[in-house]
C-alpha cells in the first residue's frame, strides 16, 4: 500500500528531529551588513573568520562603482539564457578575458560554480562506458555531476597519486574523466595537481581541475592553483573557478581548448536551460580581475596572516591540518562540541561557522577557519586567544 501526503509529512519530521537531536540540524543565519571581516547579525558585531571572500573584494568601492555603472546601462537581468537572447556583449567580453588571463583558448560563463561543474561533467562524460574517476573528498557538485551522468564513478582515496593510477591501470571504458578540487574546500589541502596530470598523459585521460579556492589567491599573478603546480593549458586542458570567492563577487566558469567549451555550448545542460548571468555580474567580475592584476599587496598580505595564524596556533597547542591556503580548519570530531566552541567564540566577538557531517565525514566536525585579505594581524591574534579559552573549556 502506497503511503500519503501525511505519513510522508511524519516521516520528515521523525527525520528532523533526529537531525537535530545529532547536531546536524542546519540553521539559516542573516547577516545585516555588507560583507567584511566584521559583520552584523543578531544586532551584534562580530569579527568573521568564515568568508570565502578570500581577498577582501566584495566591498571594494571599485566593483560597487564597476556594478552600478553596468546596471544603469544594461539593467539588472539578462532576460533569458545565453542561446536566446541573455548573452551580451560584456559577457563576451569577460570570457575573453578569462581565456587570456588563465592561458586558455577559450572560457564559458555559468551562474555558479555548482551548475559549471554539473554541466562539464555531464557534457563530457555521458556514454555509459565512460567513466568519472575522482578524488573521494571532491566537493557536493562534483559528485552530483558525476551522478547525473551515465557514466560509472569511481573514487580514489583522498590525494593519493596511487590510488588513482591503479583505477587508471585497471581502466577499460571508452573515455576516462579524471576530477579533483585544486584546494579541497573543507580540509586546505592542495592536490598533487602536477602528478596527475603526468597520470592522465600517460593513461590517455582528461583531466578535470575545480579551481575554485585556488583561483585569485595561488600562483605568482593570481592565476591559480594550476599556475601554483606549474601545469600548462596542455597538461590541464580543463578548469572550472568560480567569482564568489577570491574576486567577491558571484558566478562561475570553465575554461579549455575550442573543441571541450564548444561541447558544453551544445551539451551542458546548466548553461543551455539556465538564465544567463545578470550582464552587471560581468561587467563586476572584470573589474575584480582588474583588481587582481593591480593589487598584488593581497596575496601577499594573505600569505603572511596565513603563516601567522598556524604559527601561533601551534604556539598555543591548538590542531592545525596540512593547509597552507586560506581554509585553515580546527578539527574538533563531535558535532555538538564544534557547536559549543562556535558558540564560544561568538561570545567572545568572532563568527566562525561549525562544520558538520554529511558535509564532512563522520566524527570529523570542525571549525572551517578562513583567513582574508582584509583581516588585521590583530584580528588574527584575538582569534586565537579566543580559540585556546574556547576549545580548551
Amino acid at each position: 500500500m502506497s503511503g500519503n501526503h501525511a505519513d510522508r509529512v511524519s516521516g520528515l519530521e521523525a527525520d528532523l528531529a533526529r537531525r537535530s537531536e545529532a547536531g546536524l540540524l542546519r540553521r539559516q543565519q542573516a547577516v545585516s551588513s555588507r560583507s567584511g571581516v566584521v559583520i552584523r547579525r543578531n544586532n551584534e558585531g562580530l569579527v568573521n573568520f568564515c568568508s570565502n571572500d578570500y581577498l577582501g573584494l566584495a566591498s571594494h568601492p571599485s566593483l560597487i562603482r564597476a556594478w552600478s555603472q553596468a546596471a544603469q546601462r544594461y539593467g539588472i537581468g539578462s532576460g533569458a539564457s545565453p542561446l536566446i537572447c541573455g548573452r551580451y556583449d560584456i559577457h563576451d567580453e569577460l570570457e575573453r578575458a578569462l581565456a587570456r588571463f588563465t592561458g586558455r583558448e577559450r572560457a564559458l560563463l555559468f551562474t555558479s560554480g555548482y551548475q559549471a561543474n554539473l554541466g562539464a561533467i555531464t557534457a563530457l562524460a555521458h556514454g555509459r562506458r565512460d567513466r568519472i574517476i575522482m578524488d573521494r573528498l571532491c566537493h557536493a557538485s562534483l559528485i552530483d555531476g558525476a551522478r547525473q551522468s551515465r557514466a560509472q564513478m569511481r573514487r580514489f582515496p583522498h590525494g593519493d597519486s596511487n590510488g588513482l593510477e591503479r583505477m587508471l591501470k585497471g581502466n577499460n571504458s571508452d573515455f576516462a574523466l579524471v576530477v579533483s578540487e585544486s584546494v579541497f574546500s573543507m580540509d586546505g589541502d592542495m592536490a598533487p595537481l602536477k602528478t596527475y596530470a603526468r597520470l592522465c598523459n600517460q593513461y590517455g585521460a582528461l583531466l578535470f581541475v575545480d579551481d575554485a579556492h585556488g583561483f585569485g589567491v595561488l600562483g605568482k599573478d593570481g592565476r591559480g592553483g594550476l599556475e601554483h603546480s606549474g601545469l600548462t593549458a596542455k597538461e590541464a586542458p580543463l578548469m572550472m573557478a568560480t567569482f564568489g570567492k577570491a574576486l567577491g563577487v558571484s558566478g562561475a566558469f570553465v575554461a579549455g581548448d575550442n573543441v571541450l567549451v564548444e561541447a558544453l555550448i551544445q551539451y551542458a545542460r546548466p548553461y543551455i536551460y539556465s538564465t544567463a548571468m545578470p550582464p552587471a555580474v560581468a561587467a563586476t567580475v572584470l573589474a575584480a580581475l582588474e583588481l587582481l592584476r593591480e593589487e598584488a599587496w593581497r596575496r601577499r598580505h594573505l600569505q603572511a596572516l596565513i603563516q601567522r595564524y598556524r604559527a601561533g596556533a601551534g604556539r598555543r597547542g591548538l590542531p592545525v591540518m596540512d593547509s597552507s591556503t586560506p581554509i585553515q580548519p580546527l578539527l574538533i570530531g563531535s558535532s555538538g562540541r564544534a557547536l559549543e566552541v562556535s558558540e564560544q567564540l561568538q561570545q567572545r566577538g568572532y563568527f566562525v561557522a561549525a562544520i558538520r557531517p554529511p558535509t564532512v565525514p563522520q566524527n570529523s566536525a570542525r571549525l572551517r577557519i578562513t583567513l582574508t585579505a582584509e583581516h588585521s594581524e590583530e584580528q588574527v591574534d584575538g582569534l586565537l586567544s579566543a580559540l585556546e579559552e574556547a576549545v580548551h573549556l
